[in-house]
């Protein structure tokens, strides 16, 4: 009987992936310092003109090495070109940590295939470390094959939650069940680095609110490679080429199911 083989059909778009998240991580270490200017956009997000310089960084380079291809990036975005290949880019995941100086955050970028990743990656420029994933063969840290946590209960367990006033009446409540089920609460402020850390096994899940795509797509492959289990907040698998439904993060299917039920 022969084994099937899975190949690297996207290694170009990966190696591009990979050298944008460097060059992305160069800029944004050599640009943290304490006192930069505080801005915020309609939404009340935060924004610096280092989000607004990597990601035109991020179209340039795609539109270069592959000019057919979408762009759906926090900071600018343009779908008029392909509907089937479209980059998913989140230029500083941490944008409030940063502009405060303070070293929590991420570069992430998915290329996203008809709403599913195809390939993510997210870089931490402050410790050098990109965790990269592709469908089908594996997820990495520098080289590294990872995994998630094989822990099946919420006790003792690490949960990152990231909510803010507009969801307050639905993490309220589900924090005190995660506390008295005997879990960690941790925010870092950057969504991505949390859902690393579920596909490392440091965080058994993450519960995330937002409705952003960028958000989400490089987080989906790199955790669901590692292992692990990733959903909508309400357990549905979302495009990631459109408004999502939050996102459950977790290390297997056992957590996935206790954080599912806390929130129904």
């Amino acid at each position: 009987m022969q084994s099937l083989q899975v190949t690297n059909k996207f290694s170009a778009e990966m190696a591009l992936a990979q050298e944008l998240a460097r060059e992305a991580g160069t800029i944004i270490s050599n640009s943290l310092q304490i006192g930069r200017e505080k801005t915020w956009k309609e939404d009340h997000t935060p924004v610096t003109e280092i989000d607004k310089q990597i990601n035109q960084l991020v179209i340039d380079k795609i539109y270069e090495r592959f000019p057919d291809h979408s762009i759906l990036a926090e900071e600018g975005s343009d779908l008029s070109r392909s509907k089937e290949y479209i980059w998913v880019c989140d230029p500083i995941d941490g944008t409030f940590p940063f502009m405060h100086g303070i070293p929590i955050s991420t570069f992430a970028l998915a290329l996203v295939k008809n709403g599913q990743p195809l390939l993510g990656v997210i870089y931490d420029p402050f410790t050098q470390r990109l965790f990269s994933a592709q469908l089908g063969l594996g997820t990495y840290l520098n080289g590294v094959r990872i995994h998630t946590s094989n822990a099946n209960t919420l006790s003792d367990a690490s949960i990152g939650v990231i909510f803010w006033q507009g969801n307050m009446h639905i993490f309220t409540p589900l924090l005190e069940k995660l506390v008295n089920q005997g879990a960690k609460i941790f925010n870092l402020v950057s969504i991505a680095y949390m859902d690393v850390l579920v596909a490392t096994g440091d965080f058994a899940g993450v519960i995330f609110p937002g409705t952003s795509p960028h958000d989400s797509a490089s987080a989906k492959i790199i955790i669901e490679e590692a292992g692990g289990i990733y959903s909508s907040l309400t357990g549905e698998v979302d495009r990631f080429d459109q408004k999502v439904h939050g996102h459950i993060a977790s290390a297997n299917q056992e957590i996935h199911a206790q954080i599912l039920s806390l929130l129904r």
